[in-house]
């Protein structure tokens, strides 16, 4: 099921990497004020392109802004550890879950609904992969126990959420508006 043209997927995609390489790491076009959008990025990927291979696109754009960061941009290499692959199953979840949704997805004030409890859900999956594949796996932690990481786990959780939900609301929004001018165009055939 396809929301979009086969034209309006490859803008949308478009968009969502100009968008990761905007918000993800510190490298040349890092934007300081916008939290990264990496997490919505793959969800919205999801809920839009019909192709399965986007999801590699996307993950191969986040690991190459990464490297560059890293590398080229002088930013901390503490991220980068054994862990780093636990990105691979958090992104997925998300890619997922944007699958999911569009499976439920109508056009009404239930989806919303729906949309949250997607999102809730989500950032704990993915946070779970990624904040506790670093925790347990990154080598980054001497004594890592499950008290800690609980505390770690919580504390993350509401920041998590607010990043995902700021980009998916706003897609939201672009969403709706398109979706009512299209409406309206149709129900109006002097137009």
């Amino acid at each position: 099921m396809s929301l979009l043209s086969q034209r309006q997927q490859l803008i949308v995609a478009a968009l969502l990497a100009v968008l990761m390489v905007m918000t993800r790491g510190h490298h040349f076009a890092d934007i300081n004020i916008l939290p990264s959008a990496s997490w919505a990025i793959f969800m919205l990927a999801g809920f839009y392109l019909v192709s399965k291979l986007w999801f590699p696109v996307f993950l191969g754009l986040a690991v190459a802004l990464d490297l560059m960061s890293v590398y080229i941009g002088g930013a901390s290499n503490f991220c980068v550890s054994p862990s780093y692959g636990f990105l691979l199953p958090a992104y997925g979840s998300l890619w997922l879950a944007g699958r999911w949704f569009l499976s439920r997805y109508q056009f009404n004030w239930t989806a919303l609904f729906t949309l949250a409890a997607a999102l809730t859900t989500v950032t704990a999956v993915a946070g779970l992969f990624s904040g506790g594949g670093f925790y347990w796996f990154s080598g980054r932690y001497v004594d890592p126990n499950m008290a800690e990481y609980l505390t770690r786990f919580i504390q993350s959780y509401p920041g998590n959420l607010s990043k995902l939900s700021f980009y998916i609301a706003i897609a939201a929004v672009i969403h709706s508006s398109f979706r009512l001018a299209n409406l309206s165009q149709r129900s109006n055939p002097l137009r």
